[in-house]
């Protein structure tokens, strides 16, 4: 015969052994209409129906470990959530750009803008796919490209040129 009982919210089952002729596994429960006496487990074991605490249970932990693991993700630090911006390469492409930057040099260049002519002294590097970056670019002399002393501009502005970016390169060499 089953007597249910409650315990804590949860329900319980206890099953009572069964003695004496005539009893049989459709008897219903003395509380009128409950569970037949078979259904209470196998071996007479106590039912406890505490599945949705359990469950709660276990889902707190796994988010619990899923917050920990994003708080301490070295990409994803506590810190980045107020940032606007997170960066846009990895820590190892960054340190190769970093080193690239720091390995950068002045050189001379020339170019044509609304019928000018411009030389310019360019800082640049290699870029992690291969390709040159222009990190600044100064411009160093300009004049009209239809002068009729273009060349004569155009090759002592590039020596002057040369020569600048050389000085510039030496000087960024020593500190």
């Amino acid at each position: 015969m089953l007597y249910p009982l409650s315990y804590g919210g949860a329900a319980v089952t206890i099953p009572q052994p069964h003695t004496g002729p005539g009893t049989d596994s459709s008897t219903r429960s003395r509380s009128g209409g409950g569970a037949p006496e078979g259904d209470a487990g196998p071996a007479g074991r106590t039912t406890v129906r505490t599945m949705p605490g359990v469950l709660a249970a276990v889902a707190l932990v796994v988010v619990l470990a899923l917050v920990i693991v994003w708080v301490t993700w070295p990409e994803r630090r506590l810190w980045s959530l107020v940032a606007t911006e997170r960066p846009a390469l990895p820590r190892r492409e960054r340190a190769r750009m970093a080193e690239a930057v720091a390995a950068a040099r002045w050189a001379p260049a020339h170019d044509e803008v609304d019928g000018r002519t411009r030389v310019l002294l360019r800082r640049s590097c290699t870029g992690l796919d291969g390709l040159p970056v222009v990190l600044e670019e100064r411009v160093f002399g300009e004049f009209a490209a239809d002068d009729p002393a273009w060349e004569a501009l155009f090759t002592e502005a590039m020596a002057g040129a040369r020569f600048r970016c050389r000085y510039l390169n030496a000087e960024e060499g020593m500190g």
